[in-house]
């Protein structure tokens, strides 16, 4: 089985993900819904290992025999690249394949909230952008590279796990390092990248003290930091933030997070009417308010002071779903069923026909 013509298939169907596991045919998620491709015969032990070997060096295989996980990034010239995790499960090897097509989209392309492109370019601050895993979240950032590039001269340093969309320096200068490859740690690139005359900093993922740590220190010191969470909203955000410190520093931090914050976007991947997904986005802009509640520790204010606020940008997950829903864009039923508050959603809907009554 040669893995490049599975992968061009992944292309072709217009599938994110491509899972490869015995004793199963490979599996395609095609928006956002995992399809057997039962044309194509089961996997075996030799079937794997066979495709494992074409998309790794010896390195990497050592790698994985050391630590019985691996995540790297595999390319097609011409097609695409894939971001590759393998792990073993039942004593055999298991591969998902999650595609990232080489040219970095655009934020108008995405159809991402124009507040992006404001906060691209913004001198300095922590931006960071949230929501479950496969939400869009790396894709989400590459636009806003890709826009940086495009507008601004800045000397950008990012720090992945693995490298995904490739840039091309057009304003911008960008170093792209690979965790593993180019460094050991998230930690250790961003005191190391300090020291490389950055402007723009973007961390893959924030997921330890010492990395948020450091991104805060990069925040305070001029730097504009881009960064992830797997969280699902913007007060989730800032809690996991503060609350990965020792209680002995969690206010210093809260004082030090309420100056550098400028910005959460949380996102969730919706299935559009007729086919393919959509991302809705909760937008919290870190107005005087906004840096008042996190210093004074209001978290649980911070989703009524964003419904309060749309105009000033900003909007909650209901209210972004609400409005997709209006725009016959996503289904209600699959509003229903993908937000945590479906009463306060049932209610913005209703809210929102009664005001198309009146207009």
């Amino acid at each position: 089985m040669q893995i490049d013509e599975l992968l061009k298939l992944v292309v072709d169907k217009g599938a994110t993900d491509l899972h490869l596991k015995v004793p199963s045919p490979p599996v395609l998620r095609i928006d956002g819904m995992l399809i057997l491709q039962e044309d194509l015969p089961p996997l075996t032990v030799k079937d794997i290992e066979f495709v494992f070997e074409q998309v790794t060096i010896q390195e990497q295989r050592d790698a994985f025999v050391r630590e019985r996980e691996l995540d790297f990034a595999y390319s097609i010239p011409g097609l695409a690249r894939f971001r590759v995790s393998v792990l073993r499960q039942r004593g055999t090897v298991s591969l998902a394949f999650r595609l990232v097509p080489i040219k970095a989209p655009s934020i108008d392309e995405l159809g991402l909230p124009q507040i992006c492109k404001e906060l691209t370019l913004k001198p300095n601050g922590l931006i960071l952008v949230t929501g479950p895993s496969g939400s869009g979240k790396s894709t989400t950032l590459a636009a806003m590279i890709n826009y940086l590039n495009e507008n601004k001269m800045r000397n950008v340093i990012t720090i992945e796990d693995p490298i995904e969309y490739l840039f091309r320096d057009r304003k911008c200068i960008i170093h792209q390092r690979e965790l593993g490859t180019d460094t050991r740690s998230f930690s250790t690139a961003l005191i190391h990248a300090l020291r490389h005359d950055p402007d723009v900093i973007v961390i893959g993922e924030m997921r330890d003290l010492s990395t948020i740590t450091a991104a805060i220190t990069a925040a305070e010191t001029g730097h504009l930091v881009l960064g992830t969470l797997h969280t699902i909203d913007a007060a989730q955000t800032v809690d996991r933030l503060i609350d990965v410190f020792p209680a002995t520093q969690q206010r210093q931090i809260r004082l030090q997070l309420s100056q550098v914050l400028e910005a959460v976007l949380s996102q969730r991947l919706l299935s559009r009417i007729g086919g393919g997904r959509i991302a809705a986005f909760e937008i919290m802009i870190a107005n005087s308010v906004i840096r008042t509640l996190v210093r004074d520790e209001k978290l649980f204010e911070i989703t009524s002071c964003i419904e309060m606020s749309t105009g000033a940008g900003m909007q909650t997950m209901e209210q972004a779903v609400a409005d997709l829903v209006r725009r016959n864009i996503v289904s209600q039923e699959e509003a229903m069923m993908q937000i945590s508050g479906p009463m306060g959603l049932q209610q913005l809907l209703q809210n929102g026909a009664s005001l198309l009554k009146r207009e």
